[in-house]
């Protein structure tokens, strides 16, 4: 009685008083003991109880073995009593056994689990359960289910405990049909209405994804417990039925059930996305209402929903006020940290689970492996590499996987290729690693040789294998090569019907420049879902295609969702093309299915109306500075450096900083642009050094071409030569482009020579070394040059990329050449060409014919300069848009001087506002000034 109250010491009082005790006393005083879980007393208990001569019984051995399981940590103690069973012949009782079996269970030594399995006489459906459960908690699923057909076989009878974690078993295999042959057996028992078992039933079916019936099985219970209530809510919850999930925790509540922490650890883990993370906010007040916050569960599940939210500052927080943390809550920081590219904060996290000597595991060190795919961790990267090997985990596969992967970010694809080479196990992930290290860094010959090297050690490749391989292949001489021969192994091994291989063809043909096979294989495809209409899209959009609009289209009437890829595609092809007006019915889409809130749809659409010319828009769409990601940060820097914008994208970049967000790479690019716009050549170096030094960033081949601009536009260009011969990276095309290109302003013949020599090492048939090198010599007055390179280019069959400007109004996109006369509009459009040459004449304007870089007189230049295209499409757009409203114009090529003063001179004289997009900015002309301030 005594100690069913818990009141233990009252009776051990009472059972010291009793002059003669038999043997049901010191049973009954051995299992209150256990029952109040004073697990050490029981064993000291034991231990006087032999010492007084009193032989135990079966009983009082199994009280004891079930203390030894009950408390955790008493591995020995229970050994010690298994070996004294053995001794004093106790172990053929089935109880005893039993609770053996079970012991060795809980510790995980399955193995000897199963001796004493094998060793019992005597077995009933409890020894058989006790081993299922040991199987089962050890995740040997196969074996489970093993044992349960053997007990079949042996015609032992299951019980309710049994066919829970037989169900159990077959939700986690995802057999269905065995689920159904074991639902026929508790039938036939007459043990589906057991409370437990319908638990299970519910599990398995919401494992199975077939919600309906989980929902049958639940609405159909004669009783329910809590167990009942988490399992209907767990099943919504794996099927993504948040709602649907959360009303039924509202009748839980409603009933009265009890909420565990399981309850609300099941809810949190679905609330894990911006979208519905104010259900998880609510849930998080009702755990600290509750006085859940100390359950280190329900804790480590909070850490895990911020985490997926990307509120890597409420889950510090969450963190901070846990009393009690284990290694799962270290880990779940750890990787919080990782997933939101807060590399240094997850480092430091690491740092202090070393400092303060906590444990760390193959988790922890994959997850600090993770936060160094960043090249300015290489470092911290190797540290980590070699506290792996300190702490033996270097064997472990998915340590190793980890590292190939890091040193693959890291672009060290040879440290990748002998991790693996030291791995004493590899798996097909391994592989994938390496394969996918090499594809990223543009190695498609080694990325051959290991793909051969898998399939020789006899690793089968599965599809992420197979679009691994693909990603390497981006140039034509890689798809004969190499794209060809891999695209009939995958016909030949069937991977041809797999989704994602069929879109990985299509972006493989369109990079190596034959879209016309992508629409093939497109066009060929019976089943055409979203990932596959994607592929598509992107092909022709990285073509520069309006096409891949048209399909965007295409794809909506052909009943495919939209999803937030594709939408992203189709605003980034708005914005290459500038076309506002589709990319304002496509934010409207945006809009209306629900995306808005979207991350990388909200800063597509951003970046859309920036390369529209609408900068007030992307300003109105930005978020506030506190919640502004990286991507938005970038966008508005970008964005204000091609509107002219140049101390703005300074102070935007400043102020980034200030609020903690890390610039990277692209950051940097968009800064060094404006710059070298702007003519803020000092500021623009001191940004270049401080990205290496203050803020680890590598210099990349686009920053490099930055600072040559930066100095070629200002004159500077010994200093842009001495630069190009210094830099980190080899120089490419872009680099002495642009240099060519300085030259041209600056009339330097002897460097531009250099240049275009360079230019055309790389690759003789590029158009643009001759086309600038020409311009070169003309702006010096070097005609026989410029005949001479001409010659060159007809001989060779290279052909200048003719330039061109267009004005869309509405739906319809007017385009014009040089000296366009096709116009239907013609006759109107040069008349208006004429009044505007003497409106601005008038105005002051003087031509500058340097510009028209042909031998003829001056007469000539000048009326050369007048058929220029953007000013046929200045005077098209000037007929055809009402009276003070902006002009927008678009060009292929940079524009020339002396347009850009006709540009200026025309909206001071129409009083009209004037937009000018080439490739590189846009030019606001307002009141006969320009937003570049005459620098571009």
């Amino acid at each position: 009685m005594y100690s069913k109250f818990g009141r233990i010491e009252y009776a051990r009082k009472v059972f010291d008083d009793i002059p003669e005790r038999n043997e049901a006393s010191w049973n009954t005083m051995m299992s209150s003991y256990v029952r109040v879980g004073l697990y050490s007393d029981s064993v000291r208990f034991f231990c006087k109880m032999v010492g007084c001569g009193v032989g135990p019984s079966g009983f009082v051995i199994a009280s004891l073995v079930t203390a030894c399981d009950k408390s955790g940590s008493m591995f020995c103690e229970g050994m010690q009593v298994h070996g004294f069973v053995v001794k004093i012949g106790l172990l053929c009782d089935v109880f005893v056994g039993t609770s053996v079996l079970h012991f060795y269970g809980t510790y995980g030594v399955v193995s000897n689990a199963r001796k004493v399995f094998e060793e019992m006489p005597d077995k009933n459906v409890v020894t058989w359960t006790s081993l299922i459960v040991g199987y089962s908690n050890g995740g040997d699923l196969g074996e489970v289910m093993s044992i349960y057909k053997r007990m079949r076989r042996e015609g032992v009878c299951c019980n309710d405990n049994t066919l829970a974690i037989v169900f159990s078993t077959c939700g986690a295999l995802g057999d269905e049909l065995l689920g159904q042959q074991v639902l026929g057996v508790a039938v036939k028992l007459g043990l589906q209405t057991s409370v437990s078992v319908a638990n299970s039933l519910i599990s398995m079916y919401g494992s199975f994804g077939n919600v309906a019936e989980a929902c049958y099985v639940f609405d159909h219970m004669d009783e329910r417990d809590t167990v009942s209530w988490n399992s209907i809510i767990s099943a919504n919850v794996q099927n993504g039925l948040c709602e649907e999930s959360l009303r039924y925790f509202h009748r839980m509540r409603h009933v009265n059930k009890e909420v565990n922490s399981i309850t609300v650890s099941t809810l949190l883990g679905v609330c894990g996305s911006t979208d519905k993370l104010k259900w998880g906010r609510g849930i998080h007040g009702l755990v600290v209402k509750l006085g859940m916050e100390s359950n280190v569960c329900v804790g480590n599940t909070l850490l895990s929903m911020y985490s997926e939210a990307g509120r890597s500052e409420d889950a510090e927080l969450v963190f901070k006020r846990m009393i009690e943390k284990d290694i799962i809550s270290w880990n779940s920081m750890l990787a919080c940290y990782v997933q939101n590219e807060e590399s240094q904060n997850g480092l430091k996290h690491f740092a202090e689970m070393l400092r303060t000597r906590k444990p760390i595991n193959y988790v922890t060190l994959t997850s600090a492996l993770s936060a160094c795919s960043n090249p300015e961790f290489v470092v911290e990267g190797k540290i980590l590499h070699a506290l792996a090997v300190i702490a033996g985990l270097q064997d472990n596969l998915i340590v190793g996987n980890a590292l190939v992967t890091m040193y693959g970010k890291l672009s060290k694809t040879l440290e990748a290729a002998k991790v693996l080479q030291t791995m004493p196990k590899r798996d097909e992930v391994t592989w994938n690693s390496l394969i996918g290290s090499y594809a990223e860094n543009k190695e498609p010959d080694e990325v051959i040789t290991a793909f051969k090297l898998m399939r020789k050690e006899g690793t089968p490749a599965n599809y992420i294998t197979i679009i691994n391989v693909l990603g390497a292949f981006l140039i034509p001489s890689d798809l004969l090569k190499h794209g060809m021969p891999i695209h009939a192994y995958i016909v030949l091994t069937g991977f041809e019907s797999e989704k994602y291989v069929q879109s990985s063809l299509i972006t493989m043909y369109a990079k190596c420049g034959d879209l016309n096979s992508s629409n093939s294989i497109f066009s060929g495809l019976t089943v055409k879902n979203s990932i596959a209409w994607n592929a598509i899209i992107a092909a022709n959009a990285n073509h520069g295609l309006e096409e891949a609009l048209k399909l965007a289209l295409m794809m909506r009437r052909a009943g495919v969702d939209f999803d937030q890829f594709s939408l992203s595609i189709a605003l980034s092809v708005s914005a290459d093309l500038a076309m506002l007006v589709e990319g304002q019915q496509l934010h409207g889409l945006v809009v209306k299915l629900g995306f808005d809130t979207d991350h990388y749809i909200t800063n597509a659409a951003m970046d859309m109306y920036g390369k529209c010319g609408e900068m007030e828009d992307v300003l109105k769409m930005l978020p506030s500075p506190t919640i502004r990601s990286r991507l938005s940060w970038n966008i508005m820097i970008s964005s204000f450096a091609k509107h002219g914008c140049f101390e703005k994208a300074r102070e935007s970049f400043h102020e980034m900083v200030s609020l903690g967000v890390k610039p990277d790479h692209v950051t940097f690019v968009s800064l060094l642009s404006a710059c070298s716009h702007g003519g803020l050549v000092d500021d623009g170096l001191a940004y270049y050094n401080a990205m290496t030094t203050e803020f680890g960033v590598p210099p990349a081949i686009e920053h490099c071409v930055c600072v040559i601009d930066l100095l070629g536009r200002s004159g500077r260009l010994s200093e842009a030569e001495k630069f190009i011969k210094e830099m980190p990276v080899t120089p490419n095309d872009l680099v002495w482009r642009s240099l060519l290109a300085a030259c041209k302003i600056h009339r330097n013949l002897e460097l531009g020579r250099k240049a275009a020599d360079h230019l055309l090492e790389l690759d003789p048939s590029d158009d643009s070394a001759y086309v600038l090198f020409s311009n070169v010599c003309a702006s010096t007055g070097r005609w026989e040059e410029v005949e001479n390179v001409r010659r060159q280019m007809g001989s060779r069959n290279i052909t200048k990329k003719p330039a061109c400007s267009w004005v869309k109004l509405k739906s319809e996109v007017s385009k014009f050449g040089m000296g366009e006369k096709s116009h239907p509009q013609t006759q109107q459009i040069y008349a208006k060409l004429g009044a505007l040459m003497k409106m601005i004449r008038e105005a002051g304007y003087v031509p500058d014919t340097s510009y028209s870089l042909q031998d003829t007189d001056e007469e000539q230049k000048e009326q050369n300069l007048w058929n220029h295209s953007e000013r046929i499409a200045l005077a098209f757009g000037l007929i055809n848009t009402p009276e003070g409203s902006p002009v927008k114009v678009f060009k292929n090529l940079r524009v020339c001087g002396d347009c850009h003063s006709v540009y200026k001179h025309v909206s001071a004289v129409v009083g009209r506002k004037i937009i000018l997009r080439d490739p590189y900015r846009f030019h606001h002309f307002s009141d006969g000034k320009c937003s570049c301030s005459d620098y571009w």
